[in-house]
């Protein structure tokens, strides 16, 4: 499975973006699907999660209620939906694939395919 994460970009505080995801190599409609992200200096950090039905979500508390992460199986396709952007939110940002759901999303460790990473910078 390949995963090209595209749809970054410099946006200024309280903007928009939406991020895609596109698998190849296979279809990854039976596999979770996440983003995270990595901020300079820091570690990768979880930010959503969906199940492979789009049935079940998670997030993390920074983004809550910010950001929506959903999915079209038809088109191999994870997208991240992000609103109200802060400063804190500038970062890499990296979809991912797992072969199986192993109880959490959270954890870096579960997610068996990752993409290239998209910059997201936000400005004030």
């Amino acid at each position: 499975v390949q995963l090209q994460a595209f749809g970054g970009g410099l946006v200024q505080a309280g903007g928009s973006l939406r991020l895609s995801c596109a698998a190849s190599g296979r279809t990854v409609s039976s596999y979770p699907m996440s983003w995270f992200r990595q901020a300079p200096g820091k570690e990768r950090e979880f930010v959503a999660a969906i199940s492979w039905s789009g049935g079940s979500t998670d997030y993390a508390d920074s983004v809550k209620g910010r950001f929506t992460i959903s999915r079209d199986n038809a088109k191999n396709t994870v997208y991240l939906q992000m609103n109200s952007l802060k400063n804190e939110d500038t970062a890499v940002y990296y979809c991912a694939a797992a072969k199986y759901y192993t109880g959490t999303y959270r954890i870096y460790d579960v997610w068996d395919y990752w993409g290239q990473g998209t910059q997201v910078t936000v400005s004030s």
